[in-house]
């Protein structure tokens, strides 16, 4: 593409990257040898997969297309959505100019400088072009090396002089083009240092693949090399970009237009073309605010190294603050503004300005009292802030671990300070509706007069009460009240109860009800008039004073209230352990082990009875306290045990599972995509040596299927969890069958799987035990172990269902399970029954004892989640009339046609009233005596039964029968004169009537 440049390109760099660019380009040469002579093959074969598995999708253009059609690249850059991107042409353009030879001896060589490879990179650089060279996006798509490969050839296009470092070149005499690409080149070197030295979060592996990891190995080996040489001569890059800043003439960067004419121009070494004032034109004004910022952003990185670089930094910063209010609107000056206002806050703390056209932030305030030692004046800003907030809570923490820090090196006089900003901290967390830190906790386990002044002067300025929401009001009260209760000493709790502030928060019978709380929690703490010294002013024993602190202990879900009670019992005592307290406080044996190996016993406590506190509020459903319990053990685990910080965010999953279905999702409300993603995880999650609740993965496989996720379960959820995990297994062939429902036969192969699963389960494994007489019999054992899981967790499990069509399949799976055995009389009746194999080989091995108990268990549950469901409830009369329980048998029959016609009002539909149906409910009134009603259901049948209906009226008194069929003889529906039409309305409403008349006598 550029003649002898190109070959030259490790002398015309040398500037800039030394001998990297050639070295990189035979090192990705040599690494790629063994793809080279595949790699047209296996484009061609996914080109052709792509064309077959998306008929509707057009084809993607191939990289050689654009080779052989000139005017094919600008078209397809015009398009909304081009396929492949722009920036995916670029990666292909260079790779593919970049790729290696292998000669006849099987040698690597380097790529050819030939024609078709020239062009291939003056492809990539007309995308560049067309993306504006908006570094931004450049390198926000593409690798570190070939983006340095890319602005390379366009260093080696816009005739930058070879052999020479950019450093001396003069900026000024070269070509605005040139110049462009120079500076293009040295701001994204800095800007690739600077964004080096940010962590990056690594990516999720995946499963370990050969030929990826060698391939990620190779382009991180290139980054690292080129990273190297760039801060090298990074000294080099700045001072070509403080050249640049005394520029005061416009730029020009290339377009589409004038790399065409480049590529038309003969082999120049410098001077002005048409080509290079025909660009896009970049005026002072625009090039000097982007490399401002980054000046900035590099000076500022190596602040930490050298602090006097962060002037440097604070004067670039807001020079760009400047020229931005000076440019506005720029299409080819992208500033992320955001970004610039947190680099000149920082830069306002770390280097404050003397200029008082830079007004002084908190931030720098601060940073100047902490630096002075003006820590009154800080705590009046923290004071000031509390009415107003303004400084984030992660600032508000840094502060206050600062002056702990100098606090502990032995400067007395900061304790008092810490307590202060601890406070100012603390009210702010309770305004905003956080818990209280645990610095605050400690600073004030032993309070003072003084503490509680300061204390409520902070509260009256946290809040003004006549413009301060309910919300807000509620908050402070609440604290106050707590914070009253925590108190032993009565003037200090009179401090607090005669403030204007605690009277104006808390109503009368608040304050009422807390003087009661104290007065129980305590005998010696008398908020009234004080009368003569008596019996209740001695002191209590030490013993007793633990008793009620126990007591309190018990009764109290605040944990806040918790600790401190811990604490002073600890303070008390070292010889008990309070997590004995009550035998009511339970914790998993597998959270237990993990719990009594803390070795500090107040954590110990801490943890095990906030956990068993938050555990029985979910029981108890009280899923606010529990998540106010469980925050709170999450936060004091997460500083010291990364096993029990898993565990609490298990359990805290758990509970939001509970808080979803017990409230929105009770009237149908989807759960919130991220919870579905956080159950997503937990089923994904692979972190070793965890212990692992089994009713959380149940609950949230059932989760799952509640919610139709039958996708995942189906296709997405990993198969080792399934080999591993029963509960995943289990609810994959539930999704999988529910989601082939209904399909051709052709399509229950999941419905097989799952049959088999239940069958295994169901089945008992025998055992021979010989008698006392010697004989040998056959014991069978009810609880098997053949299954993946026994029938009573199968039970458990199915009982936390709730969605209709799953419920109807697992229903319908036992139902057929019932009807298989050998001595089935009457058998049950089910949805889609007819998707479950007909027959088991080993039949003697299921226990159907076990089948009956569970379809019973199943159809009460079923019922429970609603009542209205008629196919539940002719199952439900099925098994009723299978056990012979003729009267319960009827109300359910009755009770389904009721549900699905508008308690007869409406016809009952024929699939509900089949004639099997009929039958059976004619079989239990006639087994209940009750002729009448045999003789009238006969007539419900698609073919009259009049024998049945005869011989059941012979069984009733016979003159009183007579006398009814005379009479009957007379109604509409059975004078054969009148017309059809009028046979059947008057048949359809006698049926009616009657099957309202019989509801009424069996409901």
């Amino acid at each position: 593409m550029c003649g002898r440049a190109a070959r030259n390109r490790d002398v015309a760099i040398s500037g800039t990257s030394g001998d990297l660019g050639a070295a990189i380009l035979s090192d990705r040469s040599k690494k790629q040898k063994d793809t080279s002579e595949t790699t047209m093959s296996v484009e061609a074969a996914d080109r052709e997969a792509a064309t077959s598995s998306r008929p509707c999708t057009p084809p993607q253009t191939s990289w050689f297309e654009f080779l052989l059609e000139e005017s094919l690249l600008e078209k397809h850059l015009k398009k909304v959505s081009p396929d492949p991107s722009p920036v995916q042409l670029i990666v292909q353009f260079l790779e593919q100019a970049s790729k290696p030879l292998v000669n006849e001896q099987n040698q690597v060589q380097p790529p050819p400088d030939n024609k078709r490879n020239r062009i291939l990179k003056l492809l990539a650089l007309k995308v560049a072009a067309h993306l504006k060279w908006d570094l931004d996006i450049l390198e926000k798509s593409l690798s570190v090396p070939v983006l340095n490969m890319l602005l390379n050839e366009l260093l080696c296009i816009s005739k930058v002089p070879p052999g020479t470092k950019h450093v001396d070149v003069d900026l000024a005499s070269l070509p605005p083009t040139t110049a462009m690409a120079i500076l293009l080149y040295n701001r994204w070197a800095i800007r690739t240092i600077v964004k080096s030295s940010f962590p990056v979060r690594l990516l999720k592996p995946g499963p370990p693949q050969l030929n990826v990891m060698n391939q990620i190995q190779q382009e991180k080996e290139v980054t690292d090399n080129i990273l190297k040489v760039l801060k090298e001569q990074a000294e080099d890059s700045i001072l070509v970009l403080e050249g640049a800043l005394k520029l005061n003439k416009d730029l020009y960067v290339h377009t589409i237009r004038t790399l065409d004419l480049l590529a038309m121009e003969p082999g120049m070494v410098n001077g002005e073309t048409e080509s290079s004032t025909a660009g896009f034109n970049i005026s002072a004004e625009e090039m000097q605010c982007q490399v401002c910022y980054d000046l900035g952003a590099i000076y500022f990185q190596q602040g930490c190294t050298n602090p006097s670089l962060y002037e440097n930094a604070r004067d670039k910063f807001f020079r760009t603050k400047e020229l931005i209010a000076k440019i506005g609107s720029s299409l080819h000056c992208t500033i992320d503004e955001k970004r610039l206002a947190g680099y000149c806050q920082a830069c306002g703390v770390l280097a404050p300005s003397d200029s008082t056209s830079q007004p002084s932030t908190p931030y720098s305030q601060i940073h100047s009292c902490l630096r002075s030692g003006n820590y009154q004046e800080l705590v009046k800003i923290f004071l000031e802030d509390n009415r107003t907030p303004s400084l984030p809570v992660q600032f508000r923490q840094s502060v206050l671990r600062e002056l702990f820090q100098k606090a502990q090196s032995g400067i007395e006089a900061l304790d008092e300070i810490c307590f202060k900003v601890a406070a100012c901290n603390s009210i702010c967390d309770v305004m905003q509706g956080r818990p209280i830190g645990v610095q605050f906790n400690q600073l004030f386990l032993r309070p003072t007069k003084e503490k509680i002044d300061f204390l409520l002067e902070v509260c009256s300025k946290s809040i003004c009460v006549e413009s301060a929401s309910e919300s807000s009001k509620r908050k402070m009260a609440y604290f106050l009240r707590i914070l009253c209760l925590g108190l032993e000493d009565l003037q200090l709790v009179f401090m607090i109860s005669s403030h204007e502030l605690f009277i104006a928060l808390l109503k009368d019978d608040e304050r009422k009800l807390l003087i009661d709380q104290m007065r129980k929690r305590s005998p010696r703490i008398n908020l009234g008039t004080k009368p003569i010294t008596s019996f209740y002013d001695i002191p209590a024993s030490a013993s007793v004073n633990i008793g009620q602190l126990e007591h309190q202990l018990l009764l109290s879900v605040d944990p806040w209230r918790i600790r401190q009670i811990l604490i002073e019992l600890h303070g008390m005592t070292s010889e008990r352990q309070f997590w004995t307290v009550s035998n009511k406080w339970e914790v998993p044996n597998v959270y237990g082990n993990v719990i009594l190996g803390i070795k500090d016993n107040l954590t110990r406590d801490l943890v095990y009875i906030l956990m068993a506190k938050g555990l029985h509020c979910s029981i108890v459903k009280d899923f606010v306290h529990a998540k106010q319990l469980f925050a709170a053990c999450l936060e004091l685990v997460t500083e010291f045990s990364p096993k029990l910080r898993q565990v609490m965010l298990n359990e805290m999953l758990l509970l939001d599972i509970y808080t979803h279905e017990a409230g929105a999702g009770l009237a149908g409300e989807r759960p919130p995509s991220d919870l579905i993603s956080r159950v997503r995880g937990y089923l994904e999650m692979r972190v070793p040596d965890i212990p692992l609740r089994q009713v959380v993965a149940e609950e949230c496989v059932a989760f799952l299927l509640n919610w139709r996720e039958n996708e995942y379960l189906t296709m997405q959820v990993p198969l080792p969890l399934v080999q591993t995990n029963p509960y995943v297994k289990l609810g994959q062939l539930l999704a999988a069958t529910c989601k082939d429902l209904p399909g051709p036969k052709e399509s229950r192969r999941a419905a097989k799987d799952l049959w088999e699963v239940v069958v295994q389960i169901c089945s008992v494994s025998n055992q021979h035990k010989r008698g006392n007489d010697g004989r040998v019999s056959l014991i069978k054992q009810r609880e098997s172990t053949l299954g993946i899981m026994y029938r009573s967790e199968l039970l458990s499990f199915i009982k936390k269902l709730r969605e209709p069509l799953v419920l109807t399949t697992i229903l319908s799976l036992f139902v057929k399970l019932y009807n298989v055995r050998e001595d089935i009389v009457n058998d049950i009746t089910a949805e889609h029954i007819a998707i479950w194999p007909s027959s088991i080989p080993n039949l003697q091995s299921v226990d159907f004892e076990a089948v009956a108990v569970t379809i019973k268990e199943l159809v009460s549950y079923a019922l429970t989640i609603n009542s209205n469901n008629h196919f539940w409830l002719i199952i439900q009369a099925d098994i009723y009339f299978a056990t012979n329980q003729y009267s319960a048998a009827l109300h359910y029959y009755l009770q389904a046609g009721a549900v699905c016609s508008d308690f007869f009002t409406k016809m009952v539909p024929p699939d509900v009233y089949t004639d099997q149906v009929i039958k059976r409910m004619i079989k239990c009134c006639s087994l209940l005596n009750c002729h009448t009603q045999v003789a009238i259901l006969c007539q419900f049948l698609r073919e009259v039964d009049y024998k049945t209906a005869f011989k059941a009226l012979q069984e009733q008194n016979r003159s009183f029968a007579k006398k009814k069929q005379i009479k009957a003889i007379g109604r509409t529906e059975l004078n054969a004169s009148n017309p059809e039409e009028v046979l059947q309305l008057a048949a359809q409403r006698r049926k009616k009537k009657f099957l309202q008349a019989m509801a009424k006598l069996y409901f």
